[in-house]
């Protein structure tokens, strides 16, 4: 049986341009190909873990324009619920500008847009399904109010949550205590620690740093060198899978997504961290957000495969 999972975030459309290399300031640069895909943090997590194997229920915001509605459309080809999704009336569809470069880098800017209005009492209304789930999933591209709120209705159902706390800001004491998987990057680990992740001690001191803030599992996410994991039971880098990438956007939000099915699916720690690296190493062969986020077989052959040519049993 599928694990319920509701995801609570921001609905963007990415306009993304390949580059050779990215612009300096007041530099033109000429580019290659222009793609237009669904994007937005917790729209690509919520089709992340619809992919690998989840039945969503997906609270965002969207504008009631001509990009509102093409990603309503592709929410509904994902077949997640959207009952507590609304269609601002004022604020247009939020829109990310990415940047890629020819090693598969990103530069990203973000104008929010209805993202802004996903306020406490959209929240509210999501409340029973909230309740319901195996799992909330939450990240920081909508106001923080509204996340507090959802993590706070989860929280009082003993609901788990799994927090990726991007973009980057700081965070108060009283929200991480009340988290229980937070999946920060590098660059967000050092916001919220103010540790800096120069070395391996320094990855494991931020992550215990988290850990100290009441966080029961910290998952700091290092690109395609895999995770650093610490939770009760496990302390321990988790190797990524070697692949050639063309496009990182997303990589980290398939990774959340991919991880959420399977501890939702009560994997163990360490399978469920590799499921999830696995699904993200599939995405970076593929251009695009949502598009790039791959399906349950895809990332279940992808492991098997792996396992066979490299042997790493565990």
């Amino acid at each position: 049986m599928k694990p319920q999972i509701t995801v609570v975030g921001s609905s963007n459309v990415d306009l993304i341009l390949n580059l050779p290399r990215f612009p300096k300031p007041g530099e033109t640069v000429l580019g290659g190909r222009f793609l237009t895909a669904q994007g937005g943090k917790g729209a690509n997590q919520a089709v992340a873990a619809s992919r690998a194997g989840a039945d969503i229920h997906f609270v965002t915001r969207t504008g009631r324009d001509t990009m509102g509605a093409q990603a309503l459309a592709a929410y509904r080809e994902e077949r997640m619920r959207l009952d507590y999704s609304v269609v601002d009336d004022a604020g247009p569809n939020g829109v990310a500008v990415i940047f890629v470069d020819a090693e598969g880098r990103n530069c990203i800017g973000v104008a929010p847009g209805a993202n802004n209005c996903l306020d406490r009492n959209q929240v509210q209304t999501a409340r029973s399904a909230i309740e319901s789930s195996r799992l909330l999933l939450v990240q920081l591209e909508i106001p923080l109010a509204s996340v507090s709120e959802a993590v706070a209705i989860a929280r009082a159902a003993g609901v788990p949550v799994i927090l990726n706390p991007a973009p980057a800001q700081p965070l108060d004491d009283a929200l991480l205590e009340t988290v229980s998987v937070l999946t920060p990057n590098e660059t967000e680990a050092e916001t919220l620690t103010g540790i800096a992740l120069t070395s391996d001690d320094r990855i494991r001191d931020a992550a215990l740093f988290l850990r100290g803030k009441g966080v029961d599992t910290v998952i700091i996410t290092l690109g395609e060198r895999g995770v650093y994991v610490a939770s009760e039971s496990l302390n321990a880098f988790v190797p990524g899978f070697p692949v050639r990438a063309i496009d990182t956007t997303a990589a980290g939000d398939v990774f959340n997504g991919a991880l959420a099915v399977a501890l939702g699916e009560e994997m163990p720690l360490y399978d469920a961290v590799r499921f999830g690296c696995a699904a993200a190493a599939i995405s970076v062969t593929t251009p695009g957000a949502q598009p790039s986020a791959p399906f349950r077989a895809d990332i279940e052959l992808f492991i098997h495969h792996r396992l066979d040519t490299d042997g790493q049993h565990h």
